[in-house]
């Protein structure tokens, strides 16, 4: 008996525990771990006409999923709000739901509406619609008509018109996508006639309809061509220009409702108006010939200019001007005092041979307000005073440009500014190759710096001269720094690497020479005679073949290719391949320092 109790104990305790753990499963007293079957609920969706809608998921989800809704209007179709089951906002296109149980909901969308207003100018009117404000559904197409009065006649529709089928049709349709405001043109039929009278400026010519007086009747579109002369361009229409379509194009129209007198104007050069914002433009050397006459205009160089230009054999060859070649731009008593950009172009083949004639070079004098910048020449270049490859004598700015003429002259030579003179004269960021040769006052860059500044500049051609030759400037009065010369020096008296004679007032600074030097009296590796200051600067005792210098301190080359010597003495330098914004680079061990801006 005792046996069959316990057992039936036994059994019923075993029933009692699996009922309790079946109960707390179905409570979440117990936790599945991963073993239970989640709860999934389907979510239905739908919309009305005019869109769909995007959810994320399957449409099946476990419990306490939260979905993404999106309700997406199809063109002329705006969302309203979403029906049926429960949302985040029920009011917005893009909204969430809860999945807690199987739910239903609906986008709800409806039809835009919009408002067509019709008018019309005297003369006609609009038949249908009517001329009133008519509302419409979006993406209706209404039939538009317009019926002009007698002795008028429709021009076109105006106004909302990008749906218009045809603006210049009276019966068209336009199709509603918006709130739009049109009007039906019309203007008075004219049989009356009238003249057009057409003429041209130097330069060109009116080619269509030509140029005369032609008659045509009242509204009548008349073509227009104006075509410019070689190297010069159209500049506008002038005149009666009222009904011209664009007066600024050389291919237009004009339509005859009055007497008129037009004239097409055309400009001396490639294009532009000559002011800074819209600078001449040149393109050949007959342009660049009218430079001067045009002293205090801007101008930038649009290619190249070489013998095979347009108007080289007669302005620069060796044959042109009675074999005199160029005839330099501005003179001492008429500077030029514009702009000149050459935009990194360069020009080749320069002759020049005006060896009684001073203020020599492709532009004889810049004034104190010129500027002459990015700019290369190359060629040959004799004259007498004040010779430079670039510019002759130098009041204003010579910047970013270059020289690899050979220069001939006589007193203050350079191979890119013969004389910089004023104290606003400027020359930086720029080189010369060329050899110079002179007698007084001759310098690979610059022959005198007379009253000027010259900075971050180098010279590597061979300079020939007699009193005060040097491989940068022949005779220094006012300020040169940051700069180098490698180029051979031979002269007489107060010969220099550098500078052949560096005035009292004179300035030479973080600068150094390499070249041969050759002379009788007064020769240094640097400077020949230094009657100013000196500082920080340098020179290559192997090279120049000069122990000694009026000026400066002499180093061997393993020394002048060594950044502590120029470090050591404060110059702005880094090695090569730090490319921060530095004066000076060095090759450290292998070469001399050289500019950044050549880099």
């Amino acid at each position: 008996m005792k046996i069959m109790l316990g057992s039936w104990i036994h059994r019923y305790w075993k029933r009692l525990i699996l009922l309790f753990t079946i109960l707390a499963l179905v409570m979440g007293l117990v936790s599945c771990e991963g073993s239970c079957t989640p709860v999934l609920y389907d979510l239905t969706t739908s919309s009305t006409a005019g869109g769909k809608v995007v959810i994320s998921g399957e449409g099946t989800y476990e419990d306490g999923t939260i979905v993404t809704l999106e309700a997406v209007a199809d063109e002329c179709y705006e969302f309203v709000e979403w029906t049926g089951a429960d949302v985040a906002d029920p009011y917005s296109p893009i909204t969430t739901i809860t999945m807690d149980e199987a739910k239903s909901l609906t986008a709800v969308f409806a039809l835009l509406s919009y408002d067509l207003t019709v008018d019309s100018t005297g003369g006609g009117q609009v038949t249908s619609p009517g001329e009133d404000t008519f509302p419409y559904d979006c993406g209706t197409d209404v039939p538009l008509v317009a019926t002009a009065q007698e002795g008028y006649y429709f021009v076109n529709w105006s106004g909302d018109v990008d749906t218009i089928a045809s603006i210049n049709a009276p019966t068209t349709t336009i199709t509603i996508m918006g709130d739009y405001s049109i009007t039906a043109n019309f203007e008075l039929i004219c049989t009356e006639q009238f003249f057009l009278t057409t003429s041209s400026t130097d330069g060109g010519e009116v080619t269509s309809p030509g140029e005369d007086t032609y008659t045509y009747i009242c509204g009548t579109v008349v073509d227009l061509v104006a075509e410019a002369d070689l190297g010069s361009h159209f500049v506008e229409w002038t005149g009666d220009i009222v009904t011209i379509a664009d007066v600024d194009a050389a291919e237009t129209t004009i339509t005859m409702s009055g007497n008129y007198s037009i004239t097409a104007k055309f400009g001396p050069f490639s294009g532009g108006n000559g002011t800074a914002e819209d600078p001449y433009q040149i393109a050949d050397w007959y342009r660049i010939d009218d430079v001067r006459n045009y002293l205090s205009s801007h101008f930038i160089l649009i290619n190249d200019l070489d013998s095979n230009s347009i108007g080289y054999t007669e302005l620069a060859s060796t044959t042109a001007h009675e074999g005199k070649g160029w005839q330099p731009i501005g003179a001492d008593n008429s500077t030029f005092v514009g702009s000149f950009d050459g935009q990194g172009y360069e020009i080749y083949d320069l002759f020049i041979d005006r060896p009684d004639e001073s203020s020599v070079g492709l532009f004889g004098a810049v004034g104190e307000a010129g500027v002459i910048e990015n700019v290369g020449v190359a060629g040959n270049v004799t004259g007498y005073d004040n010779d430079g490859g670039l510019v002759g004598r130098n009041e204003g700015t010579v910047a970013n440009s270059y020289s690899t003429c050979n220069v001939i002259g006589n007193l203050n030579v350079g191979g890119l500014v013969g004389k910089n003179d004023n104290s606003e004269g400027t020359v930086t960021n720029s080189y010369a190759t060329g050899n110079v040769t002179g007698n007084d006052n001759v310098g690979g860059l610059v022959g005198w710096n007379r009253e000027g500044t010259m900075s971050s500049c180098y010279a590597t051609g061979r300079v020939t001269g007699n009193d005060s030759v040097g491989g940068l400037v022949g005779k220094n009065s006012d300020t040169a720094g940051n700069s180098y010369a490698t180029g051979r020096v031979t002269g007489n008296d107060n010969v220099g690497g550098l500078a052949g004679r560096n005035d009292n007032l004179g300035s030479v600074s973080d600068s150094y020479a390499t070249g041969g030097v050759t002379g009788s009296s007064h020769v240094g590796g640097l400077i020949g005679r230094n009657q100013g200051t000196e500082s920080n600067s340098f020179w290559d005792k192997e090279t120049s073949g000069q122990g000694s210098s009026d000026g400066g301190i002499g180093k061997t080359t393993e020394e002048m290719q060594d950044i502590t010597t120029f470090s050591g003495a404060g110059w702005d330098i880094v090695l090569i391949g730090d490319y921060v914004d530095e004066t000076w680079y060095i090759d450290d061990g292998n070469d001399y320092p050289r500019l950044g801006w050549q880099f």
